[in-house]
């Protein structure tokens, strides 16, 4: 795969981690962040493409408003988080789309309806008539009722699963590292990764886990996890962060393709 093959995409998945939409080690909601999201988006909706968000942070999103300053560990209270912070995560994408003229919907999945025949097909018909409309769909884990998938933290996964879902031409994985490196980024002699044709050929690679920021909790490991998903079912796979993100989609030599098998 080439960089020109990003740029001729038209059906894209974005996926954004709870440590990009965080400010101050995941204490509040980033708007600008949010923002700078959709521009991006907006720009790619204008460019006649179809583009569907999965988003993390309704947990990070909802601790301010509970007063917490650390990531809850408990199921309860992380659930409790979920649900405040899902309705402030969806209200500032929807305000912010609506400045581009775009209508934003929520849809909130778990792993059953990823899994299920029958829920898949429901889920991907809502898809695919919101694609027609010209639609965002902002898609997250329901993690307010979710109780397995919210401790895996695997929003890497679930984007994975609806970019074969749609049949995605790309699915993009926008995280707080720019680049997949041979070794954790922070390390002395570290090197970019620049294109994985297979993902066998990471075998010697040291893959980090969580990120450093404490609102995440998936990883690097998660991030490989979900390019082997997209890449076995024909989609390519970017992964950087979001400050690379408008110019590695418009051909530029940043972050990591993953080739489509």
């Amino acid at each position: 795969m080439n960089r020109s093959d990003l740029v001729n995409a038209k059906r894209v998945v974005i996926k954004v981690g709870s440590s990009t939409l965080t400010g101050n080690a995941g204490t509040a909601l980033d708007n600008a962040a949010v923002a700078k999201l959709v521009d991006i988006v907006a720009a790619l909706a204008k460019a006649n493409k179809e583009v569907v968000i999965v988003t993390s942070a309704a947990i990070a999103a909802g601790m301010a408003p509970l007063g917490l300053t650390e990531r809850p560990t408990d199921l309860a209270t992380q659930q409790a988080a979920a649900s405040v912070g899902q309705g402030l995560l969806i209200a500032c994408y929807t305000e912010e789309l609506s400045k581009h003229g775009i209508v934003a919907s929520q849809v909130l999945l778990t792993g059953d309806e990823v899994e299920d025949s029958v829920k898949r097909e429901n889920a991907q018909r809502t898809l695919f008539r919101l694609l027609e409309l010209k639609v965002v769909p902002i898609i997250n884990e329901n993690d307010s009722v979710v109780f397995d998938e919210i401790r895996m933290g695997d929003n890497d996964r679930l984007a994975a699963l609806v970019a074969r879902i749609i049949s995605a031409n790309l699915l993009v994985l926008v995280s707080d590292v720019d680049s997949l490196y041979d070794a954790p980024p922070t390390q002395s002699g570290a090197k970019r990764i620049p294109t994985v044709a297979s993902i066998s050929d990471l075998s010697s690679a040291k893959i980090g886990g969580v990120g450093t920021s404490g609102v995440g909790s998936g990883g690097m490991v998660t991030k490989i996890q979900a390019a082997e998903i997209a890449t076995s079912n024909g989609v390519a796979m970017l992964l950087t962060d979001l400050a690379s993100l408008s110019a590695a989609l418009n051909g530029e030599d940043l972050g990591t393709i993953f080739s489509a098998n």
